[in-house]
């Protein structure tokens, strides 16, 4: 029997000789042909028949053994497709990034329990990050805000207190990383505007934000007034929008591993390379993939909803759309990131998705720390 399948490969391999001469490679029929060979070789193969298949030569012998070599990367936990490994062990989800690369991305559900910390939490590596910071016995607004090098007001501004205000142990309070206040884009803001109601200067408004131009601010974006001064007629405020429970979608599946934060954020953790959705439809305001710090945040992307509410995903392994698509309800928007050293981890110690809501209520507010979101 074996005798006999050897002789067989041998006359296959003398015939593809013969038909490439005559041009049949490019015979669709050819190439079923060819891969009904491959795979009954296979399946031999997998009985640990393989080794018996006498009068076979060396490079018979390489073709088989590189293709039975590929085929098993693919039990590999790779999500892409590789020089050293070829096929993700689900289905591919095949998107294409930034217009001119197609990438295969599939959906693993592996959670770890790993604690993470962001731009909202972390040690500061980066003068330009707002943190948080829990409140110890013997704290003071004084003795907080001077250990961060800022004021006494900022501090308090930053989180709506008065001189008056008791803090507690335990309580969280936002730290700014410069004098100044905090001011989140509504409709209608403009650069010049915003820096004549704090009496800031608009070049510093505009360089410490890293914003291109004037007019490179959009709905939902937290800018930083260095030496903002809060006016004594209050700011009016983003109105925050009534929605129904189904309005968004869970964005990615893990776990949630930080509650609610500042910026209205919830941190969900799963293995670097999974799915990001788009919590609803809408319009992609920002989608910055430049690998950079960008305060803390990475690599990240925003999108603008119909009913003026913006959705804010961070710390990106990659960006899979563009400023201006117009992106459905449960687009793949990008990959999970923030493995340390990732590019575009920003200031993360672990695989997960900042995810913020501007404008309405967080959806996963109302989750448990450590609860399981997933679509089944």
């Amino acid at each position: 029997m074996n005798l006999r399948l050897g002789k067989r490969v041998r006359e296959f391999a003398k015939n593809l000789e013969r038909k490439r001469s005559r041009g049949l490679l490019r015979s669709p029929a050819f190439y079923f042909g060819l891969m009904a060979v491959v795979l009954f070789f296979s399946v031999y193969s997998s009985a640990g028949n393989m080794a018996n298949l006498n009068g076979l030569d060396d490079s018979h012998i390489v073709f088989f053994n590189s293709f039975f070599n590929s085929a098993s990367a693919s039990s590999s936990d790779s999500l892409f497709y590789s020089a050293s490994s070829t096929v993700a062990l689900e289905s591919p989800d095949l998107k294409l990034m930034q217009n001119n690369t197609l990438m295969g991305v599939s959906t693993p559900s592996v959670v770890t329990g790993k604690v993470l910390g962001d731009v909202f939490g972390a040690t500061s590596q980066n003068k330009k990050e707002i943190a948080e910071y829990t409140v110890q016995p013997g704290d003071t607004i004084q003795s907080i805000a001077s250990s961060y090098g800022i004021s006494a007001t900022t501090l308090l501004l930053a989180n709506s207190l008065t001189s008056s205000s008791v803090i507690k142990t335990g309580q969280t309070l936002v730290v700014l990383p410069v004098d100044g206040v905090l001011h989140v884009v509504k409709t209608g803001d403009t650069v010049s505007g915003i820096a004549q109601i704090y009496k800031a200067n608009q070049g510093d408004l505009i360089a410490y934000n890293n914003l291109a131009n004037q007019g490179d601010i959009y709905i939902g974006d937290i800018l930083i007034v260095p030496g903002g001064v809060m006016p004594k007629k209050a700011v009016p405020s983003a109105s925050q929008v009534p929605l129904a429970d189904n309005y968004f979608i869970f964005p990615v599946q893990g776990k949630i591993t930080q509650g609610l934060h500042y910026y209205n954020a919830i941190d969900i953790a799963n293995k670097c390379g999974t799915p990001i959705y788009a919590a609803a439809s809408g319009v992609v305001q920002r989608a910055v993939a430049n690998g950079g710090y960008n305060y803390g945040m990475g690599n990240y992307v925003t999108i603008l909803h119909g009913n003026g509410t913006v959705t804010y995903y961070g710390h990106l392994m990659s960006v899979l759309v563009k400023p201006g698509d117009k992106v459905y309800v449960g687009q793949n928007i990008a990959l999970v990131g923030g493995q340390p050293g990732m590019a575009g981890a920003g200031n993360s110690t672990g695989c997960h998705l900042h995810f913020q809501v501007v404008g309405a209520r967080n959806p996963l507010a109302s989750y448990a720390l450590g609860a399981n979101i997933s679509y089944k």
